[in-house]
C-alpha cells in the first residue's frame, strides 16, 4: 500500500517538475512568440476594431447630386454665343452642363464647340475630327457649403 502512494506521488511530482522547475532555455526562446502574441496581436487588434467602429459610425453627406438644368445662350448682338467646350441646342438657344449629348427640350442631339480649333461637331463624339482634341469632360460634383451659420450674422432660427 505504502509502495502504491509513493508511486503515485513520484508520478505526480514527475508531471509538475516542468511548471514548478521551466526549462529556462525554451522559454527565452519563445519570448518573440509571447511578444507577439501579448503585445503587439492586442495593440492590432484594437487599431482594426477602432478602425471598423469609424467606418460604421463615420458622418456621411446626405447631399443628393442634382443634375443642373440648362441655362440660355448670352445674346450679342442679336445672336447666341455659346462657350467653347459646352454643349448647346442652337435650335432652343440653351447651353447644357459638361456629358449632356440631347437637349432636354425636343430631344435634338446636342452639338459643342472644339476648344482648341473652334470647330464645331455633335456632342456625342469626343475626339475633334479637325484637330483631334479629345474633349470628355465629366459632371462636376456638387458644391458643399460649409458647416456653421452663414457669412455676417447668426442662424435663422
Amino acid at each position: 500500500m505504502g509502495d502504491a502512494i509513493g508511486q503515485i506521488v513520484k508520478a505526480i511530482l514527475d508531471a509538475l517538475n516542468p511548471i514548478i522547475l521551466p526549462d529556462w532555455g525554451g522559454l527565452i526562446g519563445m519570448l518573440p512568440i509571447f511578444l507577439v502574441l501579448g503585445v503587439v496581436g492586442p495593440i492590432v487588434s484594437l487599431l482594426i476594431l477602432g478602425w471598423l467602429i469609424y467606418v460604421l459610425r463615420a458622418p456621411r453627406s446626405r447631399i443628393p447630386y442634382v443634375e443642373p438644368a440648362p441655362v440660355p445662350a448670352q445674346i450679342v448682338d442679336g445672336s447666341p454665343v455659346y462657350p467653347r467646350g459646352e454643349p448647346y441646342c442652337s435650335f432652343d438657344r440653351l447651353v447644357f452642363p459638361p456629358g449632356s449629348t440631347t437637349c432636354t427640350v425636343d430631344g435634338r442631339d446636342l452639338a459643342v464647340i472644339c476648344p482648341k480649333c473652334g470647330v464645331g461637331r455633335t456632342a456625342y463624339i469626343d475626339t475633334c475630327g479637325n484637330c483631334g482634341l479629345v474633349l470628355q469632360i465629366r459632371p462636376k460634383a456638387a458644391a458643399l457649403r460649409p458647416a456653421g451659420p452663414p457669412p455676417g450674422g447668426a442662424a435663422a432660427a
